[in-house]
């Protein structure tokens, strides 16, 4: 698979829909996490992302409250942290897994339970990655789980497994191949793309090359990986400030 340039990717798309990257800076010293999102409507342009209370996670939240028609489908926790675990999805999902692993189950069988968004005729896909990070090993999956052409009775679900993922490299997911009515689902295995060791210059790369007019958020961290608690993270909002 050819490496691609994420920035590329990005400004020939003018709408992805909401995407997650994962992955390992050239240097080889830290874990990578992006996730955007974007929006069409006036109820989905309505979000900032915010951080939790402890700094681990973010949620959404509406940036007028008074303009939020429907909460469901856009008011979630997109990032949240579990020991060695970091969780990332694009709904709610996010605490599917969480609560999941709590219990002593799988990334996996926690996804096991969920499908694609009831949201025809879209039915959008919901992507998913989880990050174990420990003791300076790293590895990360991702997952996808999609109607099947359109169709609501079959879910289809796809996950990949990236163990000692090499320096340099990481793999990006989206929702929606590009623009169109109705949305057409991400097709094929998360695209391998490139990571940049400096974290300012990549959120900005990324957050210049989505779409202007759609973008809404975006969330980007770097992690130590041989100490894990060493984290910066950085929220970058269309409507409202950047959070660092």
């Amino acid at each position: 698979m050819n490496k691609l340039l994420l920035e590329n990717e990005l400004r020939s798309n003018e709408y992805p829909g909401r995407g997650i990257v994962v992955g390992r800076t050239p240097d080889g010293l830290h874990a990578v996490i992006a996730y955007f999102i974007m929006g069409r409507s006036v109820n989905s342009r309505n979000r900032i992302f915010v951080f939790t209370d402890n700094g681990e996670g973010i949620r959404t939240q509406a940036f007028d409250e008074s303009k939020l028609s429907d909460p469901s489908l856009i008011i979630y926790s997109p990032v949240k942290v579990l020991g060695n675990y970091t969780i990332v999805t694009n709904g709610d999902q996010t605490d599917t897994i969480y609560d999941m692993l709590r219990d002593g189950k799988t990334f996996e069988q926690a996804l096991a339970t969920r499908e694609f968004e009831p949201d025809g005729p879209n039915y959008t896909p919901r992507i998913s990655s989880i990050l174990d990070i420990d003791n300076g090993g790293f590895n990360y999956s991702m997952s996808i789980l999609k109607s099947n052409n359109g169709n609501l009775d079959a879910c289809n679900r796809y996950t990949f497994n990236y163990e000692n993922p090499v320096g340099g490299e990481g793999h990006f997911i989206h929702t929606y191949m590009h623009d169109g009515n109705p949305l057409p689902s991400f097709e094929g295995e998360p695209k391998l793309v490139d990571i940049k060791n400096d974290m300012d210059e990549f959120a900005e790369c990324i957050w210049n090359s989505l779409n202007e007019e759609n973008k809404v958020s975006l969330f980007i961290r770097y992690i130590n990986i041989k100490d894990n608690s060493q984290i910066r993270s950085k929220i970058f909002n269309k409507m409202g400030e950047h959070l660092m």
